[in-house]
């Protein structure tokens, strides 16, 4: 058994699609017209035929009082692995991106938070190496 795709709701799926490849560098793997959505995927250019994210769009009613809680109370809705959290942090920055907590270290882990500007709050995370 192996994860194979993981959800990310999100207000707008255009908007989301465009922040999640042009600024965080997924790419669009998957888009299928289904009505008013789609079903829309994007992965990491690394892993091309690993984990997709879905963007799902958050029309549930259930989606906005969840996610308002997750946001008021500063909870990542998923985790993205980085390479280097300052580095990551600094390239986003200067693309404009928001976070809410900048590079912090976590004992074995560095994490920093960022508005997705489609309802989340998102976390990159890095192992720091052991001294």
């Amino acid at each position: 058994m192996r994860i194979n795709l993981a959800s990310v709701l999100v207000s707008d799926q255009a908007k989301a699609l465009e922040f999640y490849t042009a600024t965080l560098g997924f790419v669009k793997k998957t888009e299928v017209p289904m009505g008013e959505f789609s079903w829309l995927t994007v992965v990491s250019p690394e892993d091309p035929d690993g984990v997709e994210l879905v963007l799902e769009p958050a029309s549930h009613p259930a989606v906005k009082p969840f996610r308002d809680a997750l946001v008021a109370d500063g909870i990542p809705f998923t985790s993205f692995a980085v390479a280097d959290v300052q580095a990551e942090y600094d390239r986003l920055v200067g693309l404009g991106v928001e976070f809410t907590q900048p590079p912090t270290a976590m004992g074995p882990v560095t994490t920093a938070v960022f508005d997705d500007t489609c309802g989340n709050l998102i976390q990159i995370a890095a192992m720091n190496e052991e001294a």
